[in-house]
């Protein structure tokens, strides 16, 4: 076949010089928008010197300024000249041989590094035929994340971790420890551990390119018919960042995958049992990495646009040591938030157009088209319609006291893009707001979060009516005041509304919680440096038996005026401490210490969740 295309190259560039696309070509109807949470793109080479030499024409064309790639295959027929089958791919970015790795990373992998450095999950995928340049691309981004990561431009301080694994096969290795062999599990709460695998801490450009080369000498490779080094292996560079003003909120994470070059059949003639087997494998996760990758697209996208299904899409995560590593970045009943980027790495050469073809093939499989949303009407329960101005107003109306400063938390975002906001990068913006707690950041995101939770049942539960325009103060007011007595208490908060006015230790009741500083007995009770208690009962109103968590009398029989007096009013509280899922709590009933009303900080108020039978922080 080779030589048939050798022997027709002139007649090959003459058709491929008179071809004309024609304007139904173009695909992806006006009707459907690109996902925003994933980024399809492709890279393709500059024709080698030994194939130029050999006489092969290039086959890949891009189509000028769109991100349309045409293909050209030169057809054999059974009598009469060659001709040319011709097809074409759409994917949302388009990179020419004249491209450098700096203009990919400058588009599209460097915004993933501030996501994940505020919190959210970035992963880059780089896919293609052995040979086709994907591990050049990968180890060049990789050197200009490190030097995105240690210049000093991204905002606040965190700690950087990295752990390099392969996998070959359903077999995984950790690269940065002599290639030893790992597992890879869940644990009780559903999350994927690499258990065995070492995660280094990094502090500089240089050690974190030392672990990147370290790492790259100690992959698996094999010799192929194109590349004598091909990749039979997927290789994940995992940076974790830890913010250390936050160490309640989940860390940000970003992912730079090497997938295993895939092989045209010419690359396969000569291979034995092992090789074939490996080969098998790695198509099969390359196949159930597509699957999930849309999968998650499409879940995402749906549930923005309020579609709650009740039979929630399917996606195979579990079936490909792969995927089941990066659960999370699939996994639709996670809450974290993802951007994906795609790079697909092709290979010019006629004598490869088979391979090409089916690279961009899979990239475009990869590419989700979205039905293009209407704009929808503005209801002021649903905050994903808001737009940034009705945001704003919410912010400024429902963040509590001090509320916060909404051009600080929502610049420019609509109520859908602010939903998407990693939250530690939610709860870092409101914190820039003089007076703001940790407390009412984590409270009000939570809110936030609900009320999109709820909108979002309430959608599906009923037909969607007409609301009337947003005037936020307006309507809380109306919803609060339609809430019923039993309905207020499942707050801490004072079913009085004008109690908001005193202040808390004005009106200390049974059931307020309270943030405090215990004192030095009762410091064990103190959960990263904060401390919280619900009210019970003052000091003088239990018994003369009652003990508190640590023994000790708590009502005093006999003591004099004078020296209640100077140990100030007291209530008898119980501890308030984190519980098992993120930003909930339990009540600790029968932990019982004994709070000075002059070591009460402020109030705190919690809510009530059936569904997860926690209490969240609320305001």
């Amino acid at each position: 076949m080779e030589q048939f295309m050798l022997d027709n190259a002139e007649r090959y560039k003459r058709l491929v010089a008179a071809f004309k696309p024609s304007a139904s070509d173009s695909k992806g109807a006006s009707s459907s928008v690109a996902s925003s949470e994933i980024v399809v793109s492709t890279r393709v080479r500059p024709m080698l010197e030994d194939e130029v030499s050999q006489g092969f024409p290039p086959c890949v064309y891009l189509r000028g300024s769109s991100n349309t790639v045409d293909v050209h295959e030169l057809r054999r027929p059974v009598r009469g000249l060659p001709t040319i089958n011709s097809f074409n791919y759409t994917v949302d970015q388009v990179f020419g041989p004249e491209s450098t790795t700096a203009e990919i990373y400058e588009s599209l992998v460097k915004p993933l590094v501030p996501w994940a450095w505020g919190g959210g999950v970035g992963t880059m995928f780089a896919y293609g035929q052995t040979g086709s340049g994907k591990t050049f691309t990968v180890s060049g981004l990789e050197k200009h994340v490190a030097e995105t990561l240690m210049d000093g431009s991204l905002e606040g301080e965190r700690k950087v971790y990295m752990s390099i694994i392969e996998l070959a096969g359903q077999t995984a290795y950790d690269l940065l420890n002599a290639r030893k062999q790992i597992s890879i599990l869940e644990d009780s709460f559903g999350t994927t551990q690499m258990a065995g695998a070492i995660e280094h801490h990094v502090t500089d450009k240089a050690s974190l390119l030392e672990f990147i080369e370290a790492a790259a000498s100690l992959r698996k490779t094999a010799p192929t018919f194109k590349n004598d080094t091909s990749s039979r292996s997927h290789a994940i560079c995992r940076l974790r960042f830890e913010n250390p003003l936050i160490p309640s909120a989940e860390d940000g994470v970003l992912y730079l995958v090497d997938l295993a070059g895939s092989e045209a059949a010419r690359d396969k003639a000569d291979h034995d049992v092992t090789r074939m087997k490996e080969a098998r494998e790695i198509n099969t996760s390359l196949s159930v990495l597509k699957d999930c990758i849309r999968g998650r697209a499409l879940a995402d996208a749906d549930s923005f646009a309020g579609k709650i299904s009740k039979k929630p899409a399917y996606i195979p995560f579990r079936q490909s040591t792969l995927t089941k590593t990066l659960k999370h970045v699939f996994d639709p009943a996670g809450a974290r938030s993802c951007k994906t980027v795609v790079v697909a790495c092709v290979n010019p050469c006629l004598a490869d157009v088979g391979a090409s073809k089916n690279t961009l093939r899979y990239a475009e499989m990869l590419r989700v088209l979205v039905p293009r949303n209407k704009a929808a009407e503005c209801s002021p329960d649903v905050p994903a319609t808001w737009n940034n101005e009705q945001l704003r107003d919410w912010i400024q109306s429902n963040s509590g006291n001090p509320p916060v400063t909404p051009s600080l938390l929502a610049p420019t975002e609509t109520g859908e893009q602010l939903l998407r906001l990693p939250v530690p990068e939610f709860l870092s913006r409101c914190l820039k707001t003089p007076g703001v707690s940790p407390e009412q950041a984590q409270a009000f995101q939570s809110k936030f979060w609900k009320m999109h939770i709820d909108s979002q049942r309430s959608i599906a539960g009923s037909a969607s009516k007409p609301t009337a325009p947003l005037n936020s103060t307006d309507k809380t007011n109306a919803i609060e005041a339609a809430r019923s007595r039993p309905e207020l208490l499942d707050s801490s908060a004072d079913p009085d509304p004008d109690a908001v006015s005193i202040s808390f230790k004005q009106r200390i009741r049974p059931g307020m919680v309270v943030s405090w500083k215990p004192p030095a007995e009762y410091a064990s009770f103190s959960v990263g440096g904060k401390s919280y208690a619900i009210v019970l009962s003052p000091v003088q109103a239990v018994g003369e038996k009652v003990r508190d968590a640590l023994g000790r009398q708590v009502n005093k029989a006999g003591k004099g005026a004078e020296e209640e007096k100077e140990e100030g009013e007291a209530y008898l509280c119980a501890i308030v401490l984190p519980a098992l899922l993120p930003g909930s709590y339990g009540i600790s009933l029968w932990r019982q210490v004994v709070v000075r009303v002059e070591e009460m900080e402020a109030e705190v108020l919690l809510e009530w969740d059936e569904a997860t039978r926690y209490y969240y922080m609320t305001v």
